[in-house]
This record gives structure tokens, sequence and C-alpha cells, in this order.
């Protein structure tokens, strides 16, 4: 046995036990006549002691020759700490030792294992193994754990059953690339890594598994930003004999669950909002709703007037910032230089103060007088105190730059707090988009998601009218789940793949399986996937998701630790019949 205790258990009822103990060197302190050792392992800190009267020559010798991450078992005498330190929950002991033994020495580590550490993001994903002995690393994995473990309970108590499906699958276009594996046994041919389980939890449904759930890895070979790794988790669930209102109220159970479990939070509300309210208030799909700023819409009171620069825009929009009027016009500068900035793209901003004295002060005074900028207060909701930020141009574009603006500013006066939690459920998304690339529609979320009732006949007249019976998850202005009700007849299926320039062929050779299935009487059904690194990652308080990921990749899509991806030999190669034919 190499350890009778944790280094995070010994208490003061423990003095005077002996105990055996083995972790990392975390540090320690040479006065000479005295050592102390910070002994590290999951649980905690233990300190040890070394002192010349206690503790014999050579012993010393050992102890002072410790260094950084030396793995060491201890055995000795729990004592009371004459210099107590009440920032750890051992603080109140030490282990006088009375036998050392080095299970292994270590070299000294490319950055410090503490909790604000000397390491670069890079570096220490380069040593990920390093880095997970760090408190905040540890904590999020540890968190992560939990997180699954309470969705695991849930789910399973209300009759879900965890179900594995393949993950070598058929390539099938859903939206971003596949990851391909050739495949040795079948010349010339490859699976697919699954972008989610979309077909085969549907399969089940035809199957009559009633209620599915897993935890499961998925795929996309995609351009990568902070919050994306081209492998990730997902929450995948399918329900049959539901309408959307029972998955909405069967995952806000879910959510309610995790934030009262994890967070020790109650949410009551899950407000609704329809896509299009979502982009005309909000400019995104997935606003976040802690605090205020919704979009006013000033075409009918800010043109017409002598300002060309509003009067030639598709849409002139603005938004309340609230107390903003204290704001310096240095200030106001820089707010106009950050939204002019190739990321955002905006041409410039106007601004109107709301002065205290219910009168208006605006960067264009020339064009518009007091009872017009009053109007602008009333459409954006600004009161005295506030600053009215307005931009405008073509309608898509503005909305997503004042949205990026409204996320700035929210920061900035810290209105997006982490320990507050606001759901969203976004309603009736559009069921197809126009690619402008390809000149054709695709689908907005994916090929087998069901038309809202009533409007598949639209199909034929205004296909971009169609809304699709989808529903997003939002919490925190970010979307943390997504679903459908699916398509479940062959007929209806059929003239989808029609709408979105599938010949009968290519769907029979892509989709033939499912739609084979549903001749066999599939049942009405619908599901939702959550991303679940992105929703640990904001029920732990954070933005971004790699903390929560034991060994992610880098923004090219490499796992610098283990140096992949990386080239496979000629023998290799010519197994799989391969032949590389790279461009420089």
């Amino acid at each position: 046995m190499y350890r009778s205790h944790n280094c995070g258990e010994l208490r003061a009822a423990n003095i005077n036990e002996e105990v055996t103990l083995a972790g990392w060197v975390q540090k320690s302190r040479d006065k000479g006549f005295i050592v102390w050792v910070d002994l590290r392992d999951r649980y905690g800190i233990t300190q040890l002691v070394f002192d010349e009267e206690r503790t014999s020559k050579d012993m010393m010798i050992q102890a002072q020759n410790l260094g950084r991450e030396f793995v060491i078992q201890v055995k000795g005498t729990v004592i009371e700490r004459a210099s107590k330190n009440p920032n750890i929950p051992t603080g109140d002991i030490e282990l006088l030792v009375s036998e050392l033994n080095l299970l292994n020495e270590a070299i000294l580590p490319p950055f410090t294992i503490e909790d604000d550490t000397d390491g670069g993001e890079e570096l220490r994903m380069k040593y990920r193994y390093l880095d997970i002995r760090r408190n905040p690393v540890r904590e999020s994995l540890i968190f992560r754990h939990k997180v699954t473990q309470e969705v695991r309970n849930y789910l399973s108590g209300e009759g879900f059953i965890e179900v594995e499906t393949p993950y070598l699958i058929k390539s099938t276009p859903e939206g971003a690339r596949d990851f391909v594996v050739p495949s040795r046994m079948n010349k010339g041919e490859f699976y697919a890594l699954p972008q989610s389980p979309q077909t085969f939890k549907q399969l089940l449904m035809v199957g009559g598994m009633d209620k599915y759930f897993q935890i499961v890895k998925c795929f996309r070979d995609e351009d990568l930003r902070a919050d994306r790794q081209p492998e990730f988790t997902q929450i995948d669930c399918e329900m049959a004999f539901i309408e959307q209102e029972d998955i909405l109220n069967a995952f806000e159970g879910l959510t309610r669950h995790l934030l009262k479990e994890v967070n020790g939070v109650e949410v009551d509300k899950f407000p609704r909002l329809l896509y299009d309210d979502a982009i005309r208030l909000y400019g995104n799909d997935k606003p976040d709703i802690r605090f205020g700023m919704a979009f006013g819409e000033l075409n009918d009171v800010a043109q017409h007037k002598d300002f060309n620069v509003f009067n030639k825009a598709e849409l002139v929009v603005g938004i309340a910032v609230p107390g903003g009027n204290s704001y310096t016009r240095k200030e106001i500068d820089k707010l106009i230089d950050w939204v002019k900035r190739p990321q955002i793209g905006a041409l410039g901003m106007v601004y109107c103060r709301c002065n205290d004295d219910g009168s208006f002060k605006s960067s264009v005074d020339k064009f518009y007088d007091q009872d017009d900028l009053a109007q602008w207060a009333k459409v954006t909701g600004a009161k005295a105190g506030d600053l009215i930020c307005v931009l405008s141009g073509d309608t898509d574009k503005v909305r997503t730059q004042l949205s990026a603006l409204r996320m700035e500013l929210a920061e900035r006066l810290g209105l997006r707090k982490p320990d507050e939690f606001a759901p969203l459920w976004i309603l009736d998304f559009p069921l197809l988009e126009w690619d402008e690339e390809t000149e054709r529609y695709h689908a907005m979320h994916h090929p087998f998601t069901s038309p809202k009732p009533g409007q598949i006949d639209l199909l034929k007249t205004d296909p971009g009218a169609v809304k699709a019976n989808a529903y997003d998850l939002v919490l925190n202005g970010n979307e943390i789940g997504g679903g459908s009700i699916r398509i479940h007849d062959k007929q209806t299926q059929a003239l989808m793949f029609d709408y979105l320039g599938f010949t009968e062929e290519e769907a029979k050779a892509q989709f033939g399986f499912l739609m084979d299935a549903f001749q066999y009487g599939a049942p009405p059904h619908g599901g939702l996937a959550f991303g679940l690194d992105r929703l640990v990652a904001i029920l732990g308080g954070q933005e971004t998701i790699r903390d929560f990921i034991a060994f992610p990749k880098n923004n090219s899509g490499r796992d610098v630790m283990i140096d992949a991806p990386a080239p496979i030999d000629d023998e290799q190669l010519e197994e799989l019949s391969l032949k590389l034919n790279l461009k420089s």
C-alpha cells in the first residue's frame, strides 16, 4: 500500500496517528536545520517536516535534495503545526517524517505547477500532462465529470436509455467537412467519422427505443476558434411520439437540474423568442439576455432628414447604453474606433447623450433637433444618463455589427456576470437558407428537419419563407443545445431532398437506408443535442472550452503534445491503396 491517506485528508483529529502518504513535491523550504516540503496529490497538499533533532542525517540530506515534482512516499506521525495555514484544509497539521522513499525523480518542469503559472498556452498544451496537475485544470476536469454524472442520473431517471452508435460510418453531406478514414479491407473506400449520430438516433426511434441518449464524440473538419475543437462531445437525445412542446419541457427539466445540482441556482423561467425577433432585437440567434440593450430600429424617426448617411441606409438601428452618458469624448472616440476595426467593419457610429435634465446632445445635432432625438430615446428605451449608439447600413451587416458592439459594451460594463444564468429558447428557424456560391438552398440545420405544420406547400412557392420545426437552447449568449422535430415519412423526406438539390439517385445512395427504414413504420420523433464542452464551460463560469477538455487541440487542429496529425509511412499508404498528391 503506497498510502493510508491522501494529501488533502488529514486534520487535527488525526494528530498522533502514524500515516503513509505519496505524491509529488510541490515545493520545499530548506533552513539548514529544518526542511519543510509541500506534498501534493489530486486531493490537496500536506506539509512534511524534517528537522535535525528528530530526523537522521541521511534522511535530512535526502530531503534537502528533493526537487520539484519528485514522486515520493513518506511515513510519519501527524503533529500539530506550529504556524497554522488557514488557506488550506490541512493547515492545522503537518507530518513529521520517519521514512522517506524516492519513487521517481523529475527534471525541472518547463513551467511552474501553480494556480498562477508562468507557462503560456501553447507551452502548457505541449506538456498537458503537467498542466493537469495544476488546480484550475484538474478542478475543471472534475467539474466536467460532475456535470456528466448529473446528466446521466437525470436522463436515466426520466426513462432514457443510453445506447452507443458507431464511429466508423458513411460520409453524408450534413454541413461541415467529414473526417474520412480509409478502409484497408475495402480498397478505395472510406469510412467517415460522425458529425453527429443523427441518422442512427432516428433509426433507434424506428427500432422502438422511444427515449435514447448518448454522451458521444462528434467530429467536424472545419476552421477552428477558441471555443471549437475538431472533436467535441454532445449529449445526444431523441424521443418518439412527441411534439415540440414535449422536447422543450424535457430539456428545460435537464437544464434546471444541472443548474440546481451543479451551481446551486434555481431557474424558473425559460423565455421563448422567435428567430426573426431574435435577429431584429439582438442581431443574432443566440442573444445574451442577462442584460438589456435591445435594438431599436430608427428608420422612421431618423431618415428623411438631411443626413444622407442615414437616408441611404437600408437600416438605421441603435441601442441605449445604461449610464453611458458618463463616457468622456475620448472614451466614445475609442468606441467608434472599435466598431471601425476590420473585424467589425462599421464605417462609423453616431451617438446621442441623454442628459440628466432631459435634453439631448448628439454628434449629428446639425441635422436633428431635440424632438427628433427624443424619438430616438423612445424607440431605444434610453433614459436620462444613458448613451444612444447608432449604426447604419445594409440590414444584415449592421445587425451583426451592433450585436458585436452590444456584447463589447456589456463586457466593459460588467453586465455579463458568470454566476448569473439566463436560459432562452429560440424557435421557428428558417428551414432553408440560400447559398450564393452554389445558387441553391441548403438545410439550415440538416436535411431531416421537419417544416412547421401546414407550411410544406410553401416549399413549392416560397421555400425561403418556410419555418423549421426547430429550436435552440441558449444560455448566457451561447447556444448550448439545438434540435428539431424530424421528418418521419418517406414522401416528405423525398420532397425535402428534392428541394435541397439531390437527385433521386443521390438521395438513395446517401440516405437509402433511412428512407427504407421509414417504410416500416417510423413514429413521429424529435430530439436535441447539447454541446457538452460549451455547457460545462458556461456552468463553470468560463467562455472557452479548452480547460474542460483533458487533451485539447490548438487553433490549427493540432495536438502539440503528441504532434498529431502526422505523416504515415509509404508502406501504410500502399496497404491502404493511397497516393499523396501534395501541392505547395
